[in-house]
């Protein structure tokens, strides 16, 4: 880290504390050549994932978005919030891991109905038929055989 006053290279750390607001470091530093001491902050950087949806548009990533999808499709069931939310986190770590900045929403919904079958049946067929756009009781019905069939 190069000093702000003298612009020397030669600075070191003497304290570090987290600040709780924005998940970043504060970093105390002093230069070892003119002795000033001066602040410095880390921060995550985040690469920022568009989502490309059906028609072809782009908005930005929302977590919230999966977990309502998911709230609506396990409502009245027994899944408890945490289940829920391990499943969304469980999604978005494979999001960050495609380290893309663009993915389709239908890869996010795919990923989201594998999690959801082993979680919830029931949760997962809804989730599906709002998903895959169902139109009339016999893609429903196909939808329930592939299910009952892996079973």
């Amino acid at each position: 880290m190069k000093c702000p006053f003298c612009s020397q290279d030669n600075t070191r750390v003497v304290d570090s504390r987290p600040v709780e607001e924005d998940n970043s470091i504060r970093r105390r530093r002093v230069c070892d050549s003119c002795g000033k001491r001066f602040t410095t902050y880390e921060k995550i950087e985040s690469i920022p994932v568009m989502v490309v949806k059906k028609d072809q548009s782009r908005e930005k990533y929302d977590r919230n978005k999966i977990l309502n999808g998911v709230i609506l499709a396990c409502r009245k069931r027994k899944v408890s919030v945490q289940q829920m939310n391990d499943l969304v986190d469980s999604v978005e770590t494979e999001i960050f891991n495609h380290e893309e900045k663009e993915i389709p929403s239908t890869a996010i919904g795919a990923m989201v109905m594998d999690k959801l079958k082993n979680l919830d049946a029931v949760a997962y067929v809804r989730f599906a038929s709002v998903y895959r756009e169902f139109k009339d009781v016999n893609t429903f019905m196909d939808e329930l055989s592939k299910l009952l069939g892996q079973k």
